[in-house]
């Protein structure tokens, strides 16, 4: 009967830990908050200008919060941003530039982003930029 207890107890402290997970908020785990993870760019010429956005985070936590990393999914995709550790409440940007030479049809670029807190806590984070690459002439 003890087993039988302890394998259903188990069993609920899983699926609990598990649909707070599926729950959690993009950021929530270092304390920061962006105003959107996603931008659509709509169209752009394949022989046009790059396609620039600034992602706006800001640090919702109780200490310093530091942006690691920006790894882009390709290199026609750059990110820009600072180092800086930001203090409770303030904000920074990251400047996405996409250049669309070579790519046709739908697109769909992202950049995962590592976080780290004052309390040693890091979440990765993803961007996207999507849109559609008009082809030149």
């Amino acid at each position: 009967m003890k087993r039988i207890i302890s394998i259903f107890v188990f069993a609920l402290v899983a699926l609990v830990t598990f649909q707070s997970e599926a729950r959690r908020v993009p950021g929530e785990k270092v304390g920061v908050q962006f105003d959107a993870l996603t931008y659509d760019f709509g169209n752009a010429a394949e022989d046009g200008a790059p396609v620039v956005h600034e992602f706006k985070y800001t640090n919702t936590g109780t200490g310093a919060l530091t942006l690691l990393s920006a790894r882009p999914s390709c290199g026609c995709t750059q990110p820009k941003y600072s180092r800086k550790p930001l203090r409770p409440g303030e904000s920074a940007t990251i400047k996405i530039t996409f250049m669309p030479k070579g790519w046709k049809g739908e697109v769909d670029k992202d950049v995962r982003l590592r976080f780290k807190n004052a309390a040693g806590k890091s979440e990765e984070i993803t961007v996207r930029l999507t849109g559609v690459v008009i082809p030149a002439n």
